[in-house]
């Protein structure tokens, strides 16, 4: 399996593809030629994605799976492997909310988002760190975190909880996996617009756009951007690194 110049096709993973940022990222690796696994906790959601993409003649493959089931998990990088012979770019998109504020905050709210947004990256690290280590041919990791584990944000302690330990682990998983060329970084993205945000209030979502020195939300593009800038090989000498795509916020 190869593409045009030659070079074996890379095989690229994204997690939570049904999502908005999601489809960003799955539509700009597919762009760079990869066969792009589009995995999901929704299955429809993953076709969906596949089917819309495969009409622009890009290679999409959906695959169902809940990231905080540790046998769904490796079965997952598995069946990628068996499938393709390789796993070159993992990108840990899949993320969940339950917010409320401390003090309502049910403990069942806190470990479900614990439970995808920290246990599943790890999962999926775990299993992908050693088809990385078998093969030691280079890889790239990406986890997608968020400005509200570096700012805190009201009503999301779990959310910003699990980020943060997103940022540690990926800091932790770049010392680990160096030695066999993967790098691994993390991506913080800020107010980004999509249709969940575009669903809020008028007043509330114009607040969280002006907190930013740009004055705008990002795009689910710009961040999708960024992904795939740290999957390419114009990256290589980047891991441990957290980017944030936030318009300023934060700094």
């Amino acid at each position: 399996m190869s593409n045009q110049s030659g070079e074996p096709q890379r095989i690229a993973l994204v997690t939570g593809a049904g999502g908005a940022i999601g489809v960003s990222v799955v539509r700009h690796l597919a762009d760079t030629g990869a066969l792009v696994v589009a995995a999901d906790v929704s299955g429809e959601a993953a076709r969906t994605v596949a089917a819309e993409l495969a009409a622009r003649g890009s290679r999409v493959v959906p695959m169902p799976v809940d990231m905080s089931d540790e046998g769904q998990v490796d079965d997952l990088v598995s069946a990628i492997v068996s499938d393709h012979g390789r796993l070159d770019y993992l990108v840990n998109n899949a993320g969940i909310t339950r917010d409320s504020t401390i003090h309502k905050m049910p403990l069942t709210h806190w470990r479900q988002v614990m439970a995808t947004n920290l246990d599943g990256p790890f999962l999926l690290i775990r299993a992908a760190s050693r088809h990385f280590r078998e093969r030691a041919a280079g890889g790239r990791i990406v986890n997608i975190s968020s400005i509200a584990a570096k700012v805190g944000t009201f009503g999301q302690a779990n959310y910003a909880a699990a980020k943060a330990g997103m940022v540690a682990l990926t800091k932790v998983a770049a010392r680990e996996l160096a030695r066999y060329e993967v790098t691994v970084n993390a991506i913080q993205p800020g107010f980004i617009q999509t249709p969940m945000t575009d669903a809020m209030p008028p007043e509330i979502r114009d607040e969280r756009a002006k907190a930013s020195p740009l004055g705008r939300p990002g795009t689910t593009d710009e961040v999708a951007a960024a992904v795939a800038f740290l999957c390419s090989d114009s990256a290589s000498y980047i891991t441990g690194a957290v980017l944030e795509v936030t318009g300023g916020r934060g700094m």
